[in-house]
């Protein structure tokens, strides 16, 4: 049984887990920024890095600590390597390079979309590949066709926003507070989804990605009409990107042939409208339909540490002079897609 240090520095988020190959998360520890970010109502990328620079190894410690275990006992470390804020990834890759050396350790390099792309086989066994997957957070919205460890075909992505992104700035026009996403969600719940007429870009279009650029400019327009209430807006352009988000998928369940499971991964894939549908829409079409537990949606190490227990055993390791990548798509074949703000 392989022990797995995982840790995770992408964005607002540090972490350190120690995870097993046989889905077992011995320690977990998470420190999050939200009270930092607050004023600025975003990230902010400088305070974010110094931050990771602070707490990380702290958190390994104490997840060390927790585990009753020491840096010896580590089969190998997993650290990700990119794509997220270059300044908060240098962090956790440098310290998974030295944490590496001197333990004498192979260094696993996880792109951070793996980590989420594989994270819910931490928690259902059940889960095997091939599955059709939409991955979306704040940076990103895909849809990927996963056939194995480091094997994935995108089958759409977006061509400028991605839905996470679109939560936050949707917070943010509304004032409702940071982190995003929840914010939107709480006001929501008391709101009327039909009160507001917001577009559903893309839907029915033969085009197979997402755009969210069209909606964040319709909710700025409503909010600054002050023909509506925060509540109603928040319903509405929630209901718009649900929407989206099933139509897209739908669209993709057609290209994913062998396909047993939908997957949804990722910090949007927390919210419980989005949840809701997606299930709905893989019951129609005969799927299973797996979603991580809400604490591996967001940022975590334990997925990290997944992902690295999952390429480990394939016999993956990378070299202590891997770089760290601000940009790192899962497909690096995929065609290129119009848009400016296409990330991955």
């Amino acid at each position: 049984m392989a022990l797995i240090l995982g840790l995770e520095s992408s964005c607002d988020e540090t972490a350190a887990a120690l995870v097993t190959s046989r889905r077992i998360v011995r320690a977990h520890k998470l420190a999050g920024q939200e009270a930092a970010h607050r004023p600025y109502g975003g990230v902010v990328p400088e305070i974010a890095a110094r931050a990771h620079v602070e707490i990380l190894m702290p958190l390994v410690e104490a997840a060390l600590d927790e585990a009753g275990a020491k840096l010896a006992d580590v089969d190998a470390v997993a650290a990700t390597a990119g794509p997220g804020l270059i300044g908060g990834v240098m962090v956790g890759l440098v310290t998974g390079k030295a944490l590496a050396h001197a333990a004498g350790k192979p260094l696993i390099a996880v792109n951070h979309l793996e980590g989420h792309a594989l994270s819910p086989r931490l928690v259902d066994p059940a889960l095997e590949f091939p599955y059709l997957l939409l991955l979306v957070s704040g940076g990103h919205c895909q849809l990927l066709f996963v056939e194995g460890v480091g094997r994935y075909r995108r089958l759409a992505t977006t061509i400028d926003d991605a839905a996470g992104e679109a939560f936050d700035k949707t917070a943010k026009l509304l004032d409702l507070g940071f982190p995003g996403g929840p914010a939107v969600e709480r006001a929501a719940s008391a709101g009327d989804a039909t009160a507001v007429p917001l577009p559903r870009p893309l839907k029915g279009s033969a085009e197979p990605h997402f755009s969210f650029a069209g909606l964040k400019s319709a909710v700025l327009r409503a909010a600054d009409s002050g023909l509506h209430r925060p509540e109603d807006i928040a319903a509405s352009f929630q209901a718009a990107v649900v929407e989206c988000l099933i139509d897209r998928t739908a669209r993709a369940i057609g290209q994913a042939a062998g396909a047993m499971a939908l997957v949804v991964a990722g910090g949007v894939a927390a919210n419980q409208a989005v949840r809701g549908a997606l299930s709905g829409l893989a019951d129609a079409h005969g799927l299973r339909f797996v979603a991580p537990p809400l604490w591996l949606c967001t940022d975590n190490a334990a997925m990290i540490g997944w992902a690295g227990a999952e390429r480990f055993a394939a016999g993956l390791t990378d070299p202590l002079d891997v770089a760290a990548r601000p940009r790192w798509p899962l497909d690096p074949l995929a065609e290129a897609v119009r848009g400016a703000g296409v990330k991955a």
